[in-house]
């Protein structure tokens, strides 16, 4: 019991993570019950990990999506995307790539630029090296996503789910940047 017990102090309080329960097709729409919540510590939450199936409920898948997945936002289309002609023009070699961050949705309009800030997780379980892993990107659309989850610094900020316009080269960087991440933020530049 003793070791039991220092093992759920050392992991720290779980949090719901929602998965794919049953295979989903792309652009199909996701239903309440397609999901199901996983319970998780913390400190193994996914950062772009989605916690309360009632925002993705009636989204569209943009790809396959196996059972037991975590349904992450780059997963989904963009809200408002009818057909894959629909959304924002894209130059050639550009893609609209989800993020979920902290960050404030009203400071990022469409057109904004923002910094992708990535802080990885550490040794101990803490917080480790911040990097800058994509600079000023375009935001195609940004809505809000709720508080950030956690028993870290960043427990309670508010998140948004943030469309970025980016190369071909930068999605796969992002991508695995934020998939190896404790945090990720997005910090708006200055207009001019």
């Amino acid at each position: 019991a003793g070791r039991e017990a220092a093992l759920r102090r050392q992991l720290g309080p779980t949090v719901p993570v929602v998965v794919v329960r049953v295979p989903l097709a792309a652009g199909q729409r996701i239903a309440r019950a397609a999901l199901a919540l996983r319970h998780v510590p913390a400190r193994y939450v996914p950062a772009g990990a989605v916690g309360d199936p009632a925002l993705v409920v009636g989204r569209r898948a943009a790809v396959a999506v196996a059972p037991g997945a975590d349904l992450d936002p780059a997963l989904l289309r963009v809200p408002g995307d009818q057909k894959v002609s629909a959304g924002p023009r894209l130059g050639p070699g550009e893609r609209a790539l989800d993020v979920l961050a902290v960050a404030d949705a009203e400071a990022m309009p469409a057109g904004a630029r923002v910094d992708v800030l990535v802080t990885y997780e550490g040794r101990a379980g803490g917080p480790a090296a911040t990097r800058m892993v994509l600079n000023d990107a375009e935001v195609l659309q940004a809505r809000p996503a709720g508080a950030a989850p956690g028993p870290d610094a960043s427990a309670g900020l508010p998140r948004v789910l943030a469309s970025l316009r980016v190369g071909v080269r930068q999605a796969v960087a992002l991508t695995a940047a934020v998939s190896a991440a404790r945090e990720v933020r997005l910090l708006p530049r200055p207009t001019g």
